[in-house]
């Protein structure tokens, strides 16, 4: 699955589960700040990313991921 895929199934199912404004979303966008994503909305977007993704997540992948395309990143390097 190539980047471009992955980054267009994470801003839709944030457009669609956790009603993220489309305006909203961009690259260096903060998904605490700007996104307005608190600890409930991570443990669901956990769910989400194992649901489209097949892929598990832990605690310790957010460390290092403030903004969106530290998401994008995560998702891709958890695909390969």
């Amino acid at each position: 699955m190539n980047k471009e895929v992955i980054i267009e199934k994470i801003n839709d199912f944030l457009i669609d589960e956790f009603e993220v404004e489309s305006d909203d979303i961009s690259p260096e966008a903060n998904l605490k700040e700007t996104l307005e994503l608190d600890s409930l909305d991570f443990v669901d977007l956990v769910v989400a990313v194992e649901s489209n993704f097949g892929v598990k997540l832990v605690g310790e992948d957010f460390v290092n991921v403030k903004s969106l395309s530290d998401f994008y990143t995560l998702i891709e390097n958890k695909l390969v």
